[in-house]
């Protein structure tokens, strides 16, 4: 047994999360318990040496201290356990060593009709986040549901187009208020999402009382079935409006205000960083590779200032040369038609993507009445010209905050770009297997319809009217190849 003095009249019979360390003060385990008091005493019982295996004996032999946090229910201790063990990473947690997240709900506010996304990962990126919860089922269940109840749209698009809405089914079925068509103005549609938050904020009695009439009129029915499902949404959604997790994780308002006045006491520069412009480069193997810009107004992100590039003049791995690319061509084109410049320029490195950026804009003949700084992600390092070392802003700060916010979103930005390349070429490719096809004719048939998307909506005789050189057995051939992707689209 370990040497270690344990009264189990001194754990609560509550759930919870119980963390242990050992003779250097080191966690060394972190575990979660319905009952703490029963769970924890197993540890110290002498059978308990005789019969474990040879991981659990060390660990128990470890113990030099221990500790423990109580929490309402099982789900709670479910939340506080993961996020412990990845805040201390203790060597005898091997099983929850794989970066497990939990489920969020979660509604981006910086869209024009925002709708409820699930999410395993909060941003500071302008979004409202509920969560997390650790069953994914009733989740799920609850996001398809509260979209219906309050008309949200569900499409994944930011903004539908035309060709989304001729497919869109949730407006057939009156699922959805369909604001893309105009069916309701912008701000009824702000207000339905207005009243979604408010159920989170402080619930729905009327709503409860709904789902509850619900649930007993189905086992009234004797469709218990249904009953259990209207159960699990109504247990949902309390857990979800009483959850002390919802919370913006925007810098917004006066919170991005805040930021931003920080980062310039921070950068020591003379005017707040109103417009933050940050860079990014995203590639494998230096094939595809592409550059994004994206543009932050007083903390938020701007998304009609975003701007995405095709990196054309470097060949191969050289993120630098890449960076230097597109730096070179967005300041270029800025000064060319003498828009403004930002106040912070950001850039996704350390010193090598910072002097890039810097030799650059000085062969073009750009002005520095901006500032200008690298953020490197490893040890969140801000490189600042001239400076010989690095600029460490507090983990907790809003200013490093909204530094991270920026990058995260350019990161994000540039990799959503490179996939769209990549799935583009690989669906291209399938042209190139047709038997008749030369790279002329490929080029032909992309140039006439733009994508192999498009293609596949069109029938023979289309294609034989829009593609000049292009028969009837070729425009079969085509429409044969591309059949069985159209089917697993």
């Amino acid at each position: 047994m370990a040497r270690i003095s344990f009264n189990p009249g001194d754990i609560p019979s509550k759930p919870g999360v119980y963390i242990y360390r050992d003779r250097f003060g080191e966690v060394i385990y972190i575990g979660k318990a319905s009952n703490l008091r029963k769970r924890m005493s197993q540890y110290f019982q002498p059978s308990r040496m005789r019969l474990a295996d040879p991981k659990s004996r060390s660990l128990i032999n470890s113990i030099a201290s221990w500790e423990f946090r109580t929490v309402k229910n099982e789900s709670e201790s479910l939340i506080l356990e993961s996020r412990l063990i990845k805040e201390y990473t203790p060597r005898y947690n091997v099983l929850m060593r794989d970066d497990k997240r939990y489920l969020m709900l979660k509604i981006d506010m910086t869209e024009r009709f925002p709708r409820i996304k699930l999410s395993r990962i909060r941003r500071e990126d302008g979004s409202i986040y509920i969560g997390p919860f650790p069953v994914s089922r009733v989740i799920r269940e609850c996001a398809i549901f509260l979209s219906r109840f309050y008309g949200l749209r569900i499409c994944k698009c930011n903004e539908p187009g035309e060709r989304d809405r001729s497919h869109c089914l949730a407006a057939v079925i009156k699922d959805c208020c369909r604001p893309c068509e105009g069916n309701i103005s912008d701000d009824e549609y702000m207000e339905r999402v207005k009243k979604l938050v408010k159920l989170f904020e402080s619930g729905d009695k009327e709503l409860m009382a709904s789902l509850e009439l619900k649930m007993k009129e189905a086992a009234a029915a004797l469709d218990f079935e249904k009953a259990s499902k209207w159960r699990d949404i109504l247990s949902g959604i309390r857990e979800l409006s009483s959850n002390r997790n919802f919370r913006y994780a925007s810098i917004r308002s006066e919170g991005g205000l805040e930021a931003v006045k920080l980062l310039q006491d921070f950068l020591k520069m003379q005017n707040p960083p109103s417009r933050i412009e940050a860079f990014d480069i995203s590639n494998i193997s230096g094939e595809l590779a592409v550059a994004s810009m994206v543009s932050f107004k007083d903390g938020r992100p701007d998304k009609k200032s975003y701007r995405r590039f095709r990196i054309r003049e470097v060949s191969g791995i050289d993120d630098f040369a890449m960076m230097s690319e597109a730096v070179k061509r967005h300041f270029r084109r800025k000064m060319e038609e003498h828009t403004a410049f930002p106040d912070l320029l950001l850039i996704d490195g350390g010193k090598g993507q910072l002097s890039s950026a810097l030799q650059s804009l000085s062969e073009i003949g750009c002005e520095l009445s901006f500032t200008v700084a690298g953020l490197a992600k490893k040890n969140e390092e801000i490189y600042l010209p001239g400076a010989h070392d690095p600029l460490i802003i507090p983990k907790d700060s809003p200013a490093l905050k909204l530094l991270q916010a920026v990058r995260d979103e350019a990161h994000r930005f540039a990799v959503t770009y490179h996939r769209q390349l990549r799935n583009k070429r690989i669906q291209e490719s399938i042209i190139d297997e047709i038997e008749g096809i030369g790279p002329e004719r490929r080029k032909a048939i992309l140039t006439e319809f733009g994508s192999v998307r498009a293609l596949r909506q069109a029938n023979a005789e289309e294609i034989c009217r829009r593609v000049p050189g292009i028969g009837p057995n070729i425009a079969s051939a085509i429409l044969e190849k591309l059949s069985p992707q159209k089917r697993d689209e």
